[in-house]
């Protein structure tokens, strides 16, 4: 795995802080562990998916859906962060 560097430089850990393990517990089948390791890796999935398919096709409310997925996946970083520390 790549190393953090925030956390290499800086001491602490970063919002992206296991998403990587999270990514590799995923293509291993290991579910709960990637959502334990990094919880909003369900709500970036679906996110860049999107993402990807409204580039190529038209899809109606697409602004609403993205931005959805956007903020859930804002608050689930930002709360899993603050977690690592309480």
């Amino acid at each position: 795995m790549l190393p953090c560097f925030t956390k290499k430089i800086l001491g602490v850990d970063c919002p992206g802080c296991g998403l990587q393990r999270s990514v590799a517990h995923l293509f291993q089948g290991d579910f709960v562990a990637a959502f334990e390791m990094y919880p909003a890796i369900y709500t970036l999935i679906p996110l860049f998916s999107f993402l990807l398919a409204d580039a190529f096709f038209k899809i109606k409310y697409a602004n609403k859906i993205i931005i959805t997925l956007m903020i859930s996946s804002v608050v689930l970083i930002f709360s899993n962060y603050i977690l690592k520390f309480i």
